[in-house]
């Protein structure tokens, strides 16, 4: 793709889109169909950098993972428990939930790993977890006592037991234990301590367990059971559209004052980011929904006030309907959007205020004051969603260039080429 892509405006835009799968279920139905006795079928599952990086980590370690020709769909030959390789240095690119779940994954075998990253990964923290991990018996360390990547495992099982977390800055460090708590020695109890950030993910992993054979007890977000002695069983499993990706296009509806329909993803999603539907109907947006379809239709835009501690994926999005909106637009709790792929608060505040809008930043979130965006090239700073994001403010404005636009495909390779059928072919020209 090229280095830099301008956006052309467009007019109200009407269509109905199918985005591909999740990254999130994706990623946890490898790492769990490759902890599953026997073998495991997904279907629909996204073909990205991030899941490209799962696959490839898997493979690494002994895991057989095979496409079928012409099918999107994978086949898993689960382990039961236990990489087959006892030594490999593993690299993740700048994939979270890839670092965070094959650390807690690869404690349960017996042998010597390392886990790598990009250089933006070795600033991600992931010290709670090793902590975690090593409290329940594991023996996992950060290579350059930093706390980040890469990541040093002497596995020799998993003892399980009791462990506190705070839970305020993953979810994926809960959601990595959970995946790998079946396999402990004893019981495993996990007991967070403050608010757990994006509940919802971590309602997914446990809704993922559970369609591979194993069950988890949850109390109020704030207490953790999982029985040891369980283990996962291959399956076949079917990955739905991802939400966070699905915002996009309900937003390029809210700005051009259009009607977007999102096929596939209905209400029965557990996923977080399918309340942006929600979210764009408190903004004078209307909607409708099924169970296997959601709708936005445009109207008048107001800004927000909004906690979006649930729905972090999203802000970005939501960001970009607020240059539009009428009034002030104050997003809250959303401190971890430091520890992304970027300083994602950082991020949009810069990029904002480039394009001419005034933009507050605070330690947990911002206030947007909407304005006429002017020209101006975005930096994207190898972050997917501030791509996609800021290239929706280019349906309405002139003069929006978006700088490394390939990287879109961390989770959504193909993604202008679709906003560009959705709009007939206009945008890209």
């Amino acid at each position: 793709m090229v280095d830099i892509l301008e956006i052309k405006p467009t007019g109200k835009i009407e269509a109905a889109v199918r985005v591909p799968g999740s990254k999130s279920y994706t990623n946890r139905a490898l790492i769990t169909a490759s902890l599953a006795a026997g073998a495991s079928v997904i279907n629909n599952p996204l073909l990205s950098d991030d899941t490209h990086f799962m696959i490839t980590c898997l493979k690494k370690i002994g895991v057989s993972v095979e496409s079928v020709p012409g099918d999107n769909v994978l086949l898993v030959n689960g382990c039961n428990g236990r990489a087959p390789v006892r030594e490999a240095n593993i690299f993740a690119g700048n994939a979270g939930t890839v670092v965070r779940f094959m650390t807690a994954a690869l404690t349960l075998g017996s042998g010597s790993y390392e886990i790598d990253g990009v250089e933006r990964m070795r600033k991600r923290p992931i010290q709670e977890l090793l902590d975690a991990l090593n409290l329940l018996g594991a023996n996992v360390v950060s290579k350059e006592n930093s706390g980040c990547p890469p990541v040093l495992i002497h596995a020799n099982g998993l003892r399980g037991g009791t462990v506190r977390m705070k839970g305020d800055v993953s979810s994926q460090y809960i959601s990595a234990i959970l995946l790998a708590a079946p396999y402990a020695t004893h019981d495993v109890h996990l007991s967070i301590t403050e608010d757990l950030v994006s509940k919802n993910y971590v309602d997914m992993t446990i809704e993922v367990m559970e369609k591979f054979g194993v069950t988890v007890r949850k109390e109020s977000y704030r207490e953790f059971f999982v029985e040891s002695g369980q283990c996962y069983k291959g399956c076949e499993y079917t990955v739905e559209p991802d939400a966070s990706n699905a915002s996009y296009f309900l937003a390029a509806a809210a700005i051009t004052g259009g009607k977007v329909r999102v096929e596939g993803l209905g209400t029965s999603s557990l996923q977080g980011d399918a309340k942006f539907v929600d979210i764009l109907c408190k903004m004078g947006c209307s909607a409708k929904k099924s169970d296997t379809w959601m709708e936005i239709e445009g109207g008048e835009l107001k800004g927000i006030d909004i906690d979006m501690n649930d729905t972090p994926d999203v802000v970005q999005t939501l960001a970009a309907v607020a240059v539009f909106a009428k009034g002030k637009t104050h997003i809250r709790n959303v401190k971890n959007l430091r520890y992304k792929e970027t300083d994602r608060i950082v991020a949009l505040v810069t990029e904002l205020q480039k394009i001419g809008v005034n933009v507050r930043e605070f330690d947990d979130g911002l206030v947007i004051e909407p304005a006429t965006p002017r020209s101006a090239e975005i930096a994207t700073y190898d972050d997917h969603r501030m791509a996609m994001s800021f290239a929706l403010i280019g349906l309405r404005a002139e003069g929006i260039k978006i700088q490394n636009p390939g990287c879109v495909a961390k989770t959504f390779p193909g993604y202008f080429e679709k906003i560009d059928e959705m709009c007939n072919g206009n945008i890209l020209k």
